[in-house]
């Protein structure tokens, strides 16, 4: 065969009992699963922002944002509920480049997946240990999904995974949102059948397991853009694409009508600036119309604590190593912003 199995990994099981989770964290991460959810199901009118690096690279650079976000959290938790995005699996299009913790704990060190996992669990631990919020990550990888899922408040499923089978019925069996981006070429009608694989219960085989779901009512849309055949960004936040979107979704008689809106990625043309704009224009449209608003539960934003991008290797503290991100003061004033249009 052409692969060499190395080494065996541990199961997530004995990673969570060498890392475990107090009590005092399991209480808050209940309440604020129920915060969350309460946002999906209508129970609360505030706004979702999941918001942070296109990937976490450094475990000290990630906290201190983090954290930096908690203190503006205190500003604004009448209004908004603030998700850090710790994405520890970075999607590559050719394959090639940095491909998140999981793969290198220290971007600039081989692969290390042992380390890793145990990197990406301390790493989820400690931020909300220090800063009281659960936090979101990509499930890139199903069968990794249970090395975390007593820490995750949120979970996305990207546009390369969103048509993949185990994706869907992986997400089936969680007790948290998962939100399923439109594939990248844009087909709407993929992700409503995301989201409707996601939402009911499927019998399948997971991890060498014979396993029955429940359905995740909570599965819902991310909004992120497309590219077309030419290789040409193109937007979906707009209002006529949320009413397109509005209408698909009651068509399907699908559990909940809810979508997340990505201010970068294709929306922006991953100009990080535009997510300045775009957010406040997608709040527009919620004002506007009553059934965007109803739709709307949050948007998604990448920051850091400096702007743009920079190669693995530089050296600079805070800023991303794959896609360019806002930078903290950006961020800062956005996220007020944001809390003053409401």
């Amino acid at each position: 065969m052409g692969m060499d199995f190395s080494r065996k990994l541990p199961i997530p099981k004995e990673i969570k009992e060498q890392f475990p989770v107090d009590e005092k964290l399991k209480k808050l991460k209940q309440e604020k699963d129920k915060e969350i959810k309460d946002v999906f199901t209508g129970k609360s009118d505030k706004l979702l922002l999941i918001i942070g690096p296109c990937s976490a690279d450094h475990e000290d650079s990630v906290i201190d944002y983090v954290t930096r976000l908690s203190r503006v959290q205190e500003k604004v938790t009448d209004k908004l509920i603030l998700i850090p995005r710790i994405y520890t699996n970075k999607p590559r299009t050719t394959g090639e480049g940095y491909m998140g913790m999981v793969h290198q704990p220290d971007p600039e060190k081989r692969e290390d997946l042992i380390g890793g996992i145990i990197s990406v669990r301390k790493l989820h631990t400690r931020a909300i240990e220090e800063s009281g919020m659960v936090c979101a990550d990509e499930m890139l990888y199903p069968e990794n999904a249970r090395y975390l899922d007593d820490l995750l408040g949120y979970v996305a499923v990207g546009a390369r995974s969103v048509e993949n089978q185990q994706h869907r019925l992986v997400a089936s069996g969680l007790d948290i949102p998962v939100g399923m981006k439109n594939p990248t070429s844009g087909d709407i009608s993929v992700m409503l059948n995301s989201i409707k694989a996601a939402q009911i219960g499927h019998t399948f085989i997971f991890r060498g397991w014979d396993v029955t779901s429940s359905g995740n009512p909570l599965a819902h849309a991310i909004m992120r853009g497309y590219v077309d055949n030419d290789g040409r960004s193109h937007a979906n936040y707009h209002y006529e694409d949320m009413i397109q979107l509005f209408e698909m979704y009651c068509k399907r008689n699908l559990e909940n009508i809810s979508v997340i809106v990505d201010a970068n990625h294709a929306n922006s043309g991953k100009k990080p600036l535009e997510q300045v704009r775009i957010s406040k224009e997608v709040l527009h449209s919620c004002r506007y119309s009553a059934d965007i608003r109803s739709m709307v539960k949050g948007l998604m934003i990448e920051s850091y604590i400096e702007d743009g991008a920079q190669k693995i290797g530089e050296g600079i503290y805070g800023k991303s190593i794959t896609d360019p991100c806002l930078g903290w003061e950006k961020t800062e004033r956005l996220i007020l912003d944001i809390a003053d249009l409401l």
